[in-house]
């Protein structure tokens, strides 16, 4: 029996260490989230130590999580700008910026050529409601319809969101 114990500890041990590889992976891939208050402080590095860079103002704006610390985050905003937040000031729900020089038409169906419900200017954020790889319907106040992932900025391209 203390045989195959010891054949069998070195393969537990690399099962483990996957399992680890893995989770870290899983935790600093890229994802989007948004900010849970109007006022989020985006420092220089991963703790109060580090100074405030900046204060994001705008509640629901979309971010992309591009690595991880501890209980930091480091996000980059729409224009590229990358920072580190607290992960309480972070939530999990999905908004998306629409993204662009020209209005966008916010449209009844996931079908080009399909009647807008609106037009959105870029900027405007909307809930994500759900995603195939190539439409995504969006939530703007009272208005519900679909925009291609090319038009948002918060979703990944080719994305599949339920």
């Amino acid at each position: 029996m203390r045989v195959s114990f010891r054949l069998f500890l070195p393969f537990f041990a690399m099962f483990v260490a996957g399992a680890a590889m893995a989770a870290d992976d899983a935790k600093n891939a890229a994802r989007f989230q948004v900010l849970r208050s109007d006022k989020v402080n985006v420092r220089a590095g991963p703790a109060t130590s580090y100074p405030i860079d900046w204060v994001f103002t705008r509640k629901g704006l979309p971010v992309e999580v591009v690595a991880s610390f501890d209980t930091w985050r480091k996000i980059r905003d729409i224009e590229g700008t990358e920072g580190w937040v607290h992960q309480g000031m972070l939530a999990g729900r999905r908004s998306v910026i629409v993204q662009g020089k020209q209005p966008s038409p916010l449209r009844a169906e996931a079908k080009f050529g399909a009647p807008p419900v609106a037009t959105l200017e870029p900027g405007v954020i909307g809930r994500l409601v759900r995603c195939d790889p190539t439409w995504c319907e969006v939530r703007v106040d009272s208005y519900r319809g679909w925009m291609t992932h090319e038009e948002l900025w918060g979703v990944m391209p080719g994305e599949i969101v339920q």
